[in-house]
């Protein structure tokens, strides 16, 4: 979630309306099926690699995901992955960084980190035109990079600028406070990015030390997307990672995360506005429950922001999103002068969905809206790799992403009300902004 872009969407009704038409037709005319066939798998000396062929496209994407995540990881080792991983793209023993730069440059290639709490990913895109020179270069810094000095030094810099900056932006530093507070005691709370104190301990042995650690191919997933012949994949992959050990890397098993009470945790800071975030479990990808919450967020959304933004004027961007998380958390949002108002509207909304199912008319609507979003978000190569990558870690596996829109079209409304009342509750509130401003029992007041 930290390294995640959550888009706050509002409804407005005539493009809502356009839109659910729109995704309906799509969603009643597409089958899994002829998806599945455009999928293939296999196996190089212990590495899974997943192709996924998309004629006519002008682009290809790959991504070789590096299993476990965060769970790896201890508050002393917090953050060595994602410098590592940045390390290694910079230049690799074939191509120096002017080298890299300069062929990018030319074939506008895009090659990429993500640390996350699940996985970290070395993404590639480029055009088809240029697959095999950007593949080269792709494939030599995952398994030879130059893992110099001086580019150590300039990664190390520019993650100490990103952690510095997480205490400017309110909105970044909830984050942190969830971080601190709601993950306290549990493998999520070693942010990805890691810490000051341990980045600039961090030394270059360390990274290498650390990439040979990685280097496994029972420790890696590879996705590949775009116009491209499943041979010619397996022919690059057999001669970039054929020679890798396999190792034998298990993952360690993720506790679940407790919400036992609800809380709040404030970070005062003098602001005009408190930014405000309530966290509370949700079921993740693996979890029956999914879609049907997934509904439900996009559900409560809608009301909250009906009910805070237009009706009320309390805030101008109230949301709730859920994350993709394998112990996965959905939340409340909003900035507010007057906090206690717009959290107890919020709130009063959950507790409506808790206590009835959604009428018929919303209910119709809003799958359809939300399936439109869905077909959106995969527009592009890159976004199906990272689709397919993560149910593939940890949605149960790849084909699993196939079925999403049927399992949303067999949502019914009895299943919202059912998923609000089993997860929509012991909200966790974490706040930046004026204590004095907050009435705690509004917040705590929770059915």
């Amino acid at each position: 979630m930290k390294s995640s872009i959550i888009s706050r969407l509002y409804k407005i009704s005539i493009i809502a309306l356009l839109l659910c038409f729109l995704s309906t037709v799509k969603a009643q005319s597409i089958s899994s099926k002829p998806q599945e066939a455009l999928i293939s798998e296999f196996e190089i000396n212990g590495l899974k690699v997943i192709v996924k062929r998309r004629a006519g496209t002008a682009t290809v994407s790959a991504g070789m995901f590096v299993r476990g995540g965060v769970r790896e990881l201890t508050p002393e080792t917090t953050g060595l992955e994602n410098l590592t991983l940045l390390t290694a793209i910079e230049a690799s023993k074939k191509f120096s960084r002017q080298t890299l730069r300069r062929e990018f440059s030319r074939t506008g290639s895009i090659l990429n980190v993500e640390a996350a709490e699940d996985f970290s990913v070395v993404s590639l895109s480029c055009t088809k035109e240029h697959f095999n020179k950007a593949w080269e270069i792709f494939a030599d810094v995952i398994v030879n990079p130059a893992f110099n000095q001086e580019d150590f030094s300039l990664v190390r810099e520019r993650v100490l600028t990103a952690l510095r900056n997480q205490t400017i932006s309110p909105d970044i530093f909830l984050n942190v406070l969830q971080s601190r507070f709601i993950y306290a005691n549990h493998p999520y709370s070693n942010d990805p990015l890691g810490t000051i104190e341990n980045i600039n301990r961090f030394k270059l042995e360390d990274v290498r030390a650390y990439h040979q650690k990685i280097l496994q191919t029972s420790r890696l997933l590879l996705v590949v997307v775009g116009d491209v012949e499943n041979d010619d994949v397996r022919r690059k992959v057999e001669a970039s990672f054929g020679k890798l050990p396999k190792g034998d890397y298990k993952p360690k098993p993720l506790p679940p995360l407790i919400f036992e009470k609800p809380t709040v945790d404030i970070a005062e800071r003098n602001l005009p506005t408190n930014y405000i975030r309530g966290v509370f479990a949700a079921p993740s990808l693996s979890n029956p429950d999914y879609y049907a919450m997934r509904v439900a967020i996009a559900l409560l959304q809608s009301r909250v922001n009906q009910e805070v933004r237009v009706k009320r004027q309390l805030s101008y961007a109230p949301d709730a999103a859920m994350n993709d998380n394998e112990a996965n958390t959905a939340y409340i949002y909003v900035t507010a002068t007057d906090a206690n108002q717009a959290v107890k509207v919020m709130l009063e909304e959950i507790e409506k969905m808790r206590q009835q199912p959604p009428d018929e008319d919303s209910f119709v609507g809003l799958p359809g809206f939300f399936l439109t979003l869905y077909y959106i978000r995969l527009e592009t190569n890159a976004s199906q790799v990272g689709e397919l990558g993560r149910y593939e870690l940890i949605g149960g596996g790849w084909r699993n992403s196939l079925q999403f829109l049927d399992k949303i079209r067999q949502v019914k409304p009895e299943d919202v009300q059912r998923v609000a009342r089993k997860y929509m509750k012991n909200i966790r509130f974490v706040i930046v902004g004026n204590p004095s401003a907050i009435d705690k029992k509004v917040f705590l007041g929770q059915e």
